[in-house]
């Protein structure tokens, strides 16, 4: 005989895993919803970031244009490159008065840009002056050989002989760094690895990893 209680039981059973499912399902669309809204902020939030960087670095390859002045930018971080024959003699700190020439030139442009705007001031954590050398010699010449070098640039730039209106604020940018040759591309002597890098590091960089990243070396202040 057919058993009616039953029925209804099995029925309230039913309808109550309906709705246990019923609430799971709702939990994980509104856990969804919660990441999809987290990661659309993330995502502003960098293109946020990214932008002002973008612009300093367009104004950068502009200005280095306009201006007539001689190094390579790179387009996607910022870093110019100027090859050390304009600075300094081979194995030689010493600047070169052509070099000392180009640096005046250079610079005051340089600092322009970053001073400019008060975007690019914030946006601009640090400004790194890195000496590059190629793999001829040894390890540790060419190491000390370009941090005399970052520290013979920056000493010029704070030095009596070159002016121009944002130079205070410009020293609390500036650190030097030497890092020999751990950047050459070639095993030979390769003139394009001797060099001197204006490297930016950007706000919200942390900068021991931002460091360890580019491989550098402990900075010196000038």
């Amino acid at each position: 005989m057919f058993n009616f209680n039953d029925l209804k039981q099995q029925v309230d059973l039913d309808e109550e895993e309906s709705s246990v499912l019923l609430s799971i399902g709702d939990l994980m669309s509104g856990l969804l919803m919660i990441f999809a809204l987290l990661f659309v902020t993330v995502i502003v939030q960098l293109k946020d970031r990214e932008e002002p960087r973008r612009v300093v670095i367009g104004t950068v390859v502009e200005q280095m244009k306009g201006n007539n002045i001689n190094v390579k930018v790179n387009a996607e971080t910022g870093d110019v490159s100027i090859q050390d024959k304009i600075l300094f003699d081979e194995n030689s700190a010493e600047l070169k008065p052509a070099g000392k020439m180009f640096l005046k030139q250079f610079i005051p442009v340089y600092s322009r840009i970053i001073f400019s705007k008060k975007d690019f001031k914030s946006e601009i954590a640090r400004v790194v002056i890195e000496g590059h050398t190629s793999s001829k010699g040894d390890y540790d010449s060419n190491l000390e050989l370009s941090l005399l070098r970052s520290l013979a640039v920056s000493k010029f730039i704070f030095s009596n002989e070159l002016n121009f209106p944002t130079k205070s604020e410009l020293r609390t940018k500036i650190m030097a760094a030497g890092r020999g040759e751990m950047e050459a591309k070639q095993e030979e002597d390769a003139p394009s690895d001797r060099k001197v890098i204006f490297r930016f590091q950007f706000r919200g960089e942390n900068f021991s990893e931002w460091y360890r990243k580019n491989q550098s070396l402990p900075a010196k202040k000038p």
